[in-house]
């Protein structure tokens, strides 16, 4: 499987995870090109259901970054999202999806070269894993 089929959406906030993945993008810093972004104006706003959708509609790995735990703009939203993600590891089970497909991470604004650590390493993630793909209306792995 090569870099360029992988495809990893990832929901950022506004504030912090969407900044440092431009913060990466200014310092010109070097990641797997199969990364979709989807700035949220917090992680907290983010449903279960968006991330299944996302799989649903040919994703092979998601992963959610918020502020750092403590400094989220709308309070607690990224605890909220945390929770979230707990919560669809466990119904990615019940499909037998490999929960490692998603991941919450926590980042502040500051800090584009772990943005492009996290794409590496969901990159990676998917290459063991393989694609996601549907049959008969059921996801399934590879």
């Amino acid at each position: 499987m090569e870099n360029n089929e992988i495809k990893i959406v990832a929901f950022c906030c506004h504030y912090c995870a969407f900044a440092a993945a431009d913060l990466a993008g200014s310092m010109r810093l070097q990641y797997p090109i199969g990364v979709r972004i989807i700035k949220l104006p917090c992680t907290g706003k983010l449903d279960v259901i968006y991330i299944l959708k996302t799989f649903e509609e040919g994703a092979d790995a998601v992963f959610v970054a918020g502020c750092l735990e403590g400094s989220c703009h709308y309070m607690e939203g990224n605890i909220r999202a945390k929770k979230r993600v707990a919560y669809l590891k466990k119904i990615l089970t019940e499909l037998e999806i490999d929960p490692g497909r998603v991941e919450m991470f926590n980042l502040s604004s500051a800090m584009g070269n772990r943005f492009a650590e996290i794409v590496e390493e969901m990159t990676e993630r998917v290459k063991q894993l393989g694609h996601v793909y549907k049959v008969s209306g059921r996801l399934n792995e590879n």
